[in-house]
């Protein structure tokens, strides 16, 4: 009889242990779920294994201050490329383009960029030559005179990425919304026949890119250009007698390669 009261206290007792234990398991089942459903969305990106959004590479209210600088410069005398021969040209382009920044949340920015680019070209010959014998092609470029230059403004917003939690090392997309000119004249032939011209651009883009940081305040960056929406007016004077005028509109999303650009940011 005493061995009986015995085990039904131990059974009672293990049935009570193991209702208690279930019931913390649920609630840690529960509590788990919970947060899963609270974090999902913010640490989506993280489980991945991209980036750790705990790690800021730019904190919140940073302020950056950056740029891009572009120069080139050639002269070339009975220079012979493929079947141009007898080139005869000189020339520059330069392009610079400067930005701020602030950091409104951590590891994104807004801001604005300018950009301003200058390209000049004189050619005083050229020829090209096609075939031989009586099938030959043979043209020539007595005198060839260009100067544009463009200018634009961009509303941007940059959104950094981490690699991991490395805060030296990381990737960035820059969306720019942007609105500019250019102007240029063109000038050819004996008598020299001139043209002028003039237009508007507007464009929505992104450029995507890379910045390694060199100090804890000065990074090393490098983008490349993607032209995603656009639309350009040019309106054109030639001789200072008949006028023309040409619209155009373009989407896509295809990387340019003429447009990759390296350039100094100081974040503040």
């Amino acid at each position: 009889m005493y061995l009986s009261k015995r085990l039904a206290v131990f059974a009672a007792t293990a049935l009570l242990s193991f209702c208690a234990m279930a019931q913390s398991v649920d609630t840690l089942t529960l509590q788990e779920k919970s947060t899963q459903c609270v974090l999902s969305k913010s640490e989506q990106r993280k489980n991945r294994g991209i980036s750790d959004l705990k790690t800021h590479i730019v904190p919140k209210g940073q302020w950056v201050f950056g740029g891009n600088l572009t120069y080139s410069t050639h002269n070339n005398s009975d220079y012979k490329f493929l079947v141009v021969e007898d080139i005869n040209s000189k020339g520059f382009s330069v392009k610079v383009s400067p930005m701020i920044g602030y950091s409104i949340v951590p590891n994104s920015i807004i801001g604005v960029r300018g950009m301003y680019s200058r390209s000049h070209l004189v050619m005083d010959s050229a020829s090209l030559h096609l075939g031989e014998g009586d099938a030959a092609l043979n043209l020539g470029v007595d005198y060839y005179y260009m100067l544009r230059h463009s200018y634009n403004v961009a509303a941007i917003w940059r959104q950094y990425i981490p690699l991991g939690r490395n805060k030296r090392l990381g990737l960035f997309a820059e969306f720019q919304m942007a609105m500019g000119g250019s102007q240029s004249k063109f000038a050819e032939g004996s008598p020299i026949r001139g043209t002028y011209s003039k237009g508007i651009d507007i464009s929505l883009g992104v450029n995507p890119g890379i910045v390694a940081f060199i100090t804890n305040n000065m990074a090393l960056e490098i983008n490349v250009g993607m032209l995603g929406i656009g639309y350009s007016k040019t309106q054109q004077i030639h001789n200072q007698i008949a006028t023309g005028e040409t619209s155009s509109s373009m989407m896509n999303f295809k990387v340019n390669i003429l447009s990759i650009g390296m350039g100094i940011a100081f974040y503040l």
